[in-house]
């Protein structure tokens, strides 16, 4: 069995992982995901009790005990990238011996719901609304570097995308991958629609925003909103679920994005103040995980 090299695995002085500054005691089986590390104090403060609080860069986690369930909640910051670090160090603290550099025998799986916020790109999801990424189209590459990735993929999805959406992007293919089904039924109940859920690689031209820079295909999000396959439509824009859903997938752990809808893009609609709204969110993911 291969031996990861300390340039690979990267263990701190402490015995943490080199991003999160975690130890492999300190991450529980249920882990709420979330971008901004301040919404971890917020999410945090639900919790009966706290184990550890533990902060280094964007990445802030706290694990803690809600309704007798161990529970981790960590940020990721903005992006799929930050993803990739944040799953796989979470997966090594779960799944590798720190102390002999090989993959543990037993395979411990976990649970991943992220909660973020996404702009609509329907009329009939306006802000508010509480979304669950049943698919997610990622926009990012992430998961073309990982062996195996075409048997996580919807590719007949892929097709369809590249074929509605007259697909202009030179040089990038999006791919589909799923949500963990069992988890999207425990999640989403009659509060939370599901459907296509695009994880966007910026925030900006990749989300068709027209600021100095104009968009490649200024038509996308028109194209996008009249998208539909097998029922399924697109419905929010993000940048973080298929990295997240797709990795997971490949590593063997549980995994689903849920956000509300902050910005209209159909309508032309912000909310700037949208902490409040995710209150309800909140407190469904932490009695729901």
């Amino acid at each position: 069995m291969r031996i990861i090299p300390p340039s690979e695995l990267i263990i701190n002085e402490d015995g943490s992982i080199f991003h999160l500054h975690l130890k492999p005691e300190q991450i529980a089986d249920r882990i709420i995901l979330t971008g901004d590390p301040d919404r971890v104090t917020v999410i945090a403060g639900h919790l009966d009790e706290i184990e550890c609080d533990v902060r280094s860069r964007e990445f802030h986690s706290v694990t803690g005990h809600y309704a007798g369930k161990r529970i981790s909640i960590v940020s990721h910051g903005i992006g799929s990238d930050n993803i990739d670090i944040v799953l796989t160090e979470l997966d090594a603290l779960a799944n590798i011996d720190f102390a002999s550099r090989r993959p543990k025998e037993d395979f411990r799986q976990l649970t991943l719901l992220r909660i973020g916020t996404c702009g609509s790109l329907q009329p009939f999801a306006p802000i508010g609304t509480y979304v669950a990424a049943e698919l997610s189209a990622g926009l990012d590459g992430v998961l073309y570097f990982y062996e195996g990735n075409e048997t996580v993929r919807k590719q007949d999805f892929e097709a369809q995308l590249l074929q509605q959406l007259d697909w202009q992007i030179q040089g990038l293919r999006p791919y589909v991958v799923p949500a963990d089904a069992g988890l999207l039924n425990q999640i989403a109940d009659e509060r939370i629609i599901r459907g296509i859920t695009i994880a966007a690689n910026g925030f900006y031209g990749p989300q068709g925003r027209h600021l100095r820079l104009a968009p490649t295909d200024p038509n996308l999000n028109y194209k996008i909103e009249k998208f539909e396959y097998q029922g399924k439509k697109i419905i929010n824009y993000e940048m973080e679920s298929s990295a997240l859903a797709g990795l997971s997938l490949l590593m063997g752990h549980r995994a689903l994005t849920v956000c509300c809808i902050i910005a209209g893009r159909v309508s032309n609609e912000m909310n700037t103040a949208y902490r409040g709204s995710l209150d309800g969110l909140i407190s469904l993911a932490l009695q729901k995980i």
